[in-house]
Formats: structure tokens, C-alpha cells, sequence
């Protein structure tokens, strides 16, 4: 049955599409890329090349495969945790993230391939996907907030440009956005201008990122950094993107298993080349559509772009992602929050699904693991009785 919301393609037209609103909604989701991938080049020491280049690919195969603004993105929770334990203690270092990466692919893939994901994925009610969604619109929200801050002033004029132009296809407002950004950011940091300006095209080829890596790193990847992503990465990156895809784009429908056996794929891909742990996530795909990206287009015009970047200005990537202000980025993660949050606004009728998704999203803001587990443990104390809500 076809869908009615608005915003969803006609049936029957999946083909991906390249053009200029395909190309704005490509950079929606630049507020949570930029900061994860310029925190792992300029605080671990990464070489750019292999970050890219794993971005750029995964992008390229998810857009051409999915067809819809399926998002790749950086793994949150190992991207914080590697950026402060590098800086605190230098136990982790760009071979554990390497090892994070082959781990997470590991995990993900067997769990997908094995059919495991899919009665997993059975066992959570709506409630709390609705509340995870709900709670990662607020969280990028307040995140976006805390970056506008940083130059209220910039950010009150970027904000007012993009929203009077949002849903104009004769000019869209990323394009705006951008061009405002890094005007802002010419002035602000002129000696940008000069790095990218002396900055020259080198070819890189990727290389096999595993060969020295030792037990330890392996140990620090699978211990410190894997693992604790597991919980965010299935409620997030697998439930809510398989809810979110299928809700927008019902033509092309997705299963938690197929998304489960991509994140792994790409993975240990990843980890092979010098790359980061990525995933799917929700708040990719509200970015993407946001800015008006409506098939898997969108993704592709994005990993090319990476792709070209990593092949030849790996040298003059960290200057060139610091010309963004992040007020700037901060519009583009507070309106991508806006959108993920209008999308799932419709509550239970249920009194004790509403307080659950409720709770689940208060809980999800500051931290999305912890909502899964506590919205799946209240949803079952209040189904047995032993929880009155």
C-alpha cells in the first residue's frame, strides 16, 4: 500500500536522482561528520586518507544499494571515548581504532548474517523506537545549541537564512549555509585561505592498516572502544534507521538484519584501510532529507566527494573542515534534530507506552544505550504488572 506522508517519493520511482537538491541534501548531515573525523585527524593522529577513503566508498556502495539517503556516519561513543582517552591517558592509538573497526564489523556482521538481528529487533516494542528517535531529535538539538553558542551572532544569521529558504529547490538553503559558513570562517581564520591555498594534489593509494597492529591495541579496540558501542549502535543505527527508511520510503524498505550485515561490511572494510568505526544512523538520514534529499543520490555525491578528498587533498583536509565555523555546524545539527524530532512526534494512545517513549527520550538525550535498556525495562515491569504507570 502506498505511503501518504508527504514527504515520501512516489512509489514506483526509486531510482536514485543527482540533482541540486540531491546535491544540498548531501551536506545535511556535515554537523556530526566534520567534528568526529577533524577530533580523530587533529587528536589521534589518523591519516586522513584512510578515513576518508573508508567514508567516501561506504557512502558510495550504501547510496548505489539502498537507494534512499541511507547515512554513513562516525560511531559516536567510540569517536568520544577514543578523542579523551587519547588525550588523557594515550592508550588508545590509531591501530586500536583500527581494531575497533574490524571488531564492531565483526560483531555486526555475524549478528546480521545470522538472522539473529531480525528477533532481536522483534523484541522491541514501538514505543521505544519512538522514544529513541524522539530522543536523539532533542539530543542533536541541545548539541546543536551548545556549538551556536560559540558565536550567537553567526549562528542567529545562518539559522535565519536557512529556515526562509528550507523546501526553495530554485535555491537551497544548504548551499546558502555553506557559503555563509565559509565566508564567516575566511574572515574570522584568514590564514585557512593560505594553508588551502598552498595546499597541492598528491595521489594516495590505500594501503593494509593491520599489519603492525599488537595484542593490546587489539585488546584497548575490542575492551574500551567496541563494545560499549554495541547497545547505542543497535538502538540508533540499526532500529531507528530501519524505522525511519521504512517510514519515508516504503518502496524501498529495509530489514534490522540487511542493516546489521552493511554496518558490518563496511566495517571491516574500514578497519582493513586505516579507517573509522561508522554506522547508520538516524539523525543522518533527518539531516539528509532535511536539506531536501529524497533518494540514495544524495549519499553517492557525498562519498565522491570524500572519495576525491582522500585520493588527492588528504594534505589540506584538516584546514579545509576547520573553515566551518561551528555555529555554523550547529545550525545544521539543530535543524537536523527539528526533523527528527517532527517525525516522531505522534505518542501511544496507551497511558503506559506514552510515560515509557517518554521516559525512553528524556533518558536517550543524554545518552542512547542507556534509554534502550531502561524503556525495555520499564515497557516489561509495566506489561507483567509489577509497574503501574
Amino acid at each position: 500500500m502506498p505511503s501518504t506522508h508527504p514527504d515520501a517519493p512516489a512509489t514506483g520511482s526509486p531510482a536514485n536522482r543527482y540533482d541540486r537538491m540531491e546535491w544540498a541534501g548531501a551536506f545535511g548531515d556535515l554537523g556530526t561528520l566534520i567534528p568526529f573525523v577533524a577530533a580523530y585527524i587533529g587528536v589521534l593522529g589518523m591519516d586522513p586518507f584512510g578515513v576518508l577513503f573508508a567514508f567516501g566508498v561506504s557512502m558510495i556502495a550504501c547510496g548505489l544499494y539502498y537507494r534512499t539517503p541511507f547515512p554513513v556516519q562516525p560511531m559516536k561513543a567510540i569517536g568520544a571515548v577514543a578523542s579523551i582517552q587519547a588525550v588523557q591517558t594515550a592508550v588508545v592509538t590509531p591501530a586500536a581504532v583500527y581494531s575497533a573497526a574490524i571488531a564492531t564489523g565483526i560483531i555486526w556482521f555475524g549478528i546480521g548474517i545470522s538472522g539473529l538481528m531480525g528477533r532481536v529487533a522483534r523484541l522491541v516494542p514501538p514505543s521505544i523506537v519512538l522514544g529513541i528517535v524522539l530522543g536523539l531529535g532533542f539530543g542533536f538539538m541541545l548539541q546543536g545549541a551548545r556549538m551556536m553558542h560559540t558565536d550567537w551572532l553567526v549562528a542567529i544569521v545562518g539559522m535565519a537564512g536557512t529556515l526562509a529558504l528550507m523546501g526553495n529547490r530554485a535555491v537551497p538553503a544548504m548551499f546558502v549555509l555553506l557559503a555563509f559558513g565559509a565566508a564567516v570562517g575566511a574572515v574570522q581564520q584568514p590564514e585557512l585561505l593560505s594553508r588551502l591555498g598552498a595546499a597541492s594534489i598528491g595521489f594516495s593509494a590505500p594501503s593494509f592498516a593491520l599489519a603492525d597492529v599488537t595484542w593490546n591495541e587489539v585488546f584497548v579496540g575490542l575492551v574500551l572502544l567496541a563494545l560499549p558501542q554495541v547497545p547505542l549502535t543497535l538502538g540508533n543505527a540499526v532500529i531507528a534507521i530501519t524505522e525511519e527508511n521504512n517510514k519515508y520510503f516504503p518502496q524501498r524498505r529495509v530489514t534490522e538484519g540487511k542493516v546489521a550485515v552493511s554496518t558490518g561490511l563496511m566495517n571491516l572494510f574500514s578497519g582493513a584501510i586505516g579507517g573509522v568505526p561508522m554506522c547508520h544512523g538516524a539523525g543522518g538520514m533527518a539531516g539528509h532529507r532535511a536539506f531536501g534529499a529524497r533518494t540514495g543520490g544524495s549519499v553517492v555525491i557525498l562519498g565522491c566527494i570524500l572519495l576525491a578528498l582522500a585520493l588527492f587533498f588528504s594534505g589540506s583536509v584538516h584546514a579545509l573542515f576547520q573553515l566551518f565555523p561551528p555555529a555554523v555546524l550547529g545550525v545544521v545539527l539543530f535543524i537536523t534534530g527539528m526533523q527528527l524530532a517532527a517525525g516522531s512526534s505522534t505518542l501511544p494512545a496507551q497511558r503506559g507506552d506514552r510515560i515509557v517513549a517518554l521516559a525512553c527520550a528524556a533518558l536517550c538525550i543524554w545518552n542512547v544505550a542507556l534509554g534502550f535498556v531502561a524503556g525495555v525495562a520499564l515497557h516489561c515491569l509495566s506489561r507483567r504488572g509489577w509497574l503501574r504507570l
